[in-house]
């Protein structure tokens, strides 16, 4: 099973895609963490996250770029994975120096490929940054429309795609 959660900033989505992995019941639970902490904010959210997963059986697994190189242990096939957050590591690859730069959507669509491969279930969380109305610059909207090339391709191979708004998820494909 894959799930892609999606929504906005605060909305709910990563506490509803922790429950949708337990839900599945799986003892074997990887949490792939791809955020990098550059200031005291960041550094605040990913403590928070730890603090919500805890004593849910996750094992946390940082990979912030070359999500196609990751190795799981040979028996996570029977496993569920959860990967927060799509637009980190989307963000990564395209501005890090060791990421893939102008090779981004192709690397992370073929890094979530091979992991769908390796799991039973599979939940990636991204966000929703596409309909404020605020006009970006140049490097701002080239990521967005890296991300939502991204996006696209998740939706179109996820099994359920389930957008949280204010907490209440919306099923845009599949679930009920």
């Amino acid at each position: 099973m894959f799930v892609l959660v999606t929504g906005g900033s605060g909305s709910g989505k990563s506490e509803y895609a922790e429950q949708r992995v337990l839900e599945f019941g799986d003892p074997r639970r990887y949490y792939i963490a791809t955020m990098m902490c550059f200031d005291d904010e960041s550094k605040k959210r990913v403590d928070r996250h730890r603090r919500m997963r805890s004593g849910k059986g996750f094992q946390t697994i940082e990979r912030y770029l070359n999500l196609k190189g990751l190795e799981l242990e040979e028996n996570a096939c029977k496993a569920t994975v959860l990967l927060e957050c799509m637009s980190n590591l989307t963000a990564n690859e395209m501005f890090n120096e060791a990421g893939s730069r102008d090779r981004a959507a192709e690397e992370v669509k073929t890094g979530i490929d091979r992991l769908r491969r390796k799991c039973d279930n599979l939940v990636v969380v991204t966000n929703e940054v596409f309909s404020d109305g605020i006009h970006y610059d140049e490097t701002t909207r080239q990521f967005q429309s890296v991300l939502g090339e991204i996006n696209a391709f998740l939706a179109k191979q996820a099994d359920e795609v389930v957008e949280v708004v204010y907490g209440v998820p919306v099923f845009l494909k599949g679930g009920s």
